[in-house]
């Protein structure tokens, strides 16, 4: 049977092409979900006066899935799983959990039907697979499979440095243990202060001492030569 494409069908054509199906197919599928209609000498005629039209839509509909392609062309989502041994899934990633992936982590929603893994994914690793965005155009990406918990913790130096990135991106001093010292050195002068006073108050009254000796030895002399006279 003949009809004429009202929309795209995978892998058989877009709008205003013209196939031949199995009549089944067509009355049961294609026909209610109204993308085709029967190519009657009718349709014909209508559809070689809407074609400019048609080819219209069908430039945008081009330089669109172009745009749509170069969003995950390339790219790579990960996604962690239950494993058993030698990294055997207990099951495998299904299209549905890949969709998820792409629109978490690219920010990008795609219709989990159009991806295609090339076969069960049922291993850890790297695996490629594509999505069909339109006609002939399609995506090529990775899909990291990851054990559960496999995530490397950073190291407590690694930490460190992030941590002073993030803080001077925020314009946020960290305290370093220069300035730590410091202050634990100013907590500790008052008293160093004070025995520091203290000690110059011991040589305050010693060199008083020295300076009042002399005068009070000739106070002394004086007193035992009116004795004598």
């Amino acid at each position: 049977m003949k009809i004429i494409l009202l929309t795209e069908l995978k892998g058989r054509g877009g709008e205003g092409d013209v196939i031949d199906v199995k009549t089944g197919f067509a009355v049961n599928y294609l026909f209610p979900r109204k993308m085709a209609i029967e190519a009657t000498p009718g349709n014909l005629k209508q559809l070689e006066q809407r074609r400019h039209n048609i080819k219209k839509r069908e430039d945008v509909r081009l330089a669109e899935a172009g745009d749509f392609r170069n969003l995950l062309d390339g790219k790579k989502v990960t996604i962690n799983v239950k494993v058993g041994d030698a990294g055997r899934l207990f099951g495998s990633v299904t299209p549905m959990m890949i969709a998820e992936a792409i629109q978490d982590q690219l920010g990008v929603e795609v219709d989990r039907r159009k991806i295609d893994t090339r076969g069960q994914i049922k291993t850890t690793g790297e695996h490629s697979a594509e999505i069909a965005v339109y006609r002939d155009i399609k995506a090529d990406f990775t899909v990291e499979v990851l054990a559960e918990g496999e995530v490397v913790e950073a190291s407590e130096e690694e930490k460190a440095l992030a941590a002073e990135v993030a803080a001077a991106e925020a314009g946020v001093d960290l305290p370093a243990e220069d300035e730590q010292s410091d202050e634990a050195l100013a907590s500790e002068t008052p008293a160093a202060s004070d025995e520091a006073q203290g000690n110059e108050a011991d040589e305050a009254l010693v060199v008083e001492q020295e300076e009042n000796s002399p005068a009070e030895e000739d106070a002394s002399n004086n007193t035992e030569g009116e004795d004598k006279e």
